[in-house]
């Protein structure tokens, strides 16, 4: 068993095609299958169902994938390690961040340190918090931002900072004349909020069913300026973090009763590798959010 077969049966499970797989690997669609037959013949199993062009793995190449998937990101994870011992000069940073951090908080700190390590390259990835973490764990990012709710034993962490969540409502909204506002209050309104998978949406979520209520939501996106224009307008009301909310912007922000803060950590898996520019990109961030 080779880490070439591997690599080719992991990208079968995941495309359910042989002819996706070869293209995205580079390499003729034949080679592809033949490195499949020898990897069953090599096993003795059949790991792939293949009829009538639908692609499946059985059950003995579902077993496999979990191995492969491990086993591919160990030696990925090596080499990287021992190409990083002829020196630090070049790396890729693969970070996922939610949209509202995205947005307001990370742009000017993504320019910072491209300044100072022009030579790795960012690859940023927008995301809700429980999609990003599913990346991570399956390795399609090496860091993500997320919020310190319910971690998995799988990833390590480490703090950025500390937020409060506020409800936003339109300048002549009534709740405008209030200094904080309980959830009771807040879910008798139409609410403009963010699609589920979000850390914003899974907060009120969670909120309304502490509360043993439904919440009636209006509208709902993902773009941060249409959540402000419609809460600006007063077709509904949102929450956001205090950072998300400029002097311009034609609204008002409130906190709950009894107010909500957020802890939002870099996260990263526990067991893989983390290269240079990785450690160099989380030292950098964690750096900046110790000034906030």
């Amino acid at each position: 068993m080779e880490i070439k077969q591997l690599r080719y049966f992991a990208a079968i499970a995941e495309l359910a095609s042989f002819t996706k797989a070869a293209e995205q690997l580079g390499v003729a669609q034949p080679a592809v299958s033949m490195a499949i037959k020898k990897l069953e013949s090599d096993l003795g199993l059949t790991l792939i169902h293949r009829a009538d062009r639908n692609i499946s793995l059985t059950d003995e190449g579902s077993k496999l994938l979990t191995h492969a998937k491990k086993i591919i990101q160990s030696t990925d994870d090596a080499l990287l390690e021992m190409q990083e011992l002829k020196g630090f000069e070049r790396g890729e940073v693969r970070v996922g961040i939610p949209s509202m951090l995205g947005s307001y908080y990370f742009p000017p700190i993504l320019m910072a340190f491209r300044n100072r390590f022009p030579d790795i390259s960012l690859k940023v990835i927008e995301g809700g918090t429980w999609q990003l973490q599913k990346m991570l764990e399956n390795g399609e990012l090496d860091l993500g931002v997320i919020v310190a709710e319910s971690l998995p034993e799988t990833l390590d962490t480490q703090r950025l900072l500390q937020q409060e969540m506020k409800v936003v409502v339109a300048t002549d909204h009534p709740f405008s004349e209030k200094e904080s506002v309980t959830p009771a209050e807040f879910f008798k309104e139409e609410l403009v909020m963010f699609k589920e998978g979000y850390f914003h949406r899974r907060i009120i979520d969670k909120l309304a069913e502490e509360a043993g209520v439904k919440a009636n939501i209006g509208f709902e996106t993902n773009l941060i300026p249409l959540i402000k224009s419609i809460t600006e307008q007063g077709f509904g009301i949102s929450t956001m973090l205090s950072m998300v909310i400029s002097d311009d912007d034609q609204l008002i922000t409130r906190s709950f009763n009894p107010s909500i803060w957020l802890d939002l950590t870099i996260a990263w898996r526990k067991d893989s590798y983390l290269s240079k520019a990785n450690q160099a990109f989380l030292e950098f961030v964690c750096e900046q959010g110790r000034d906030v």
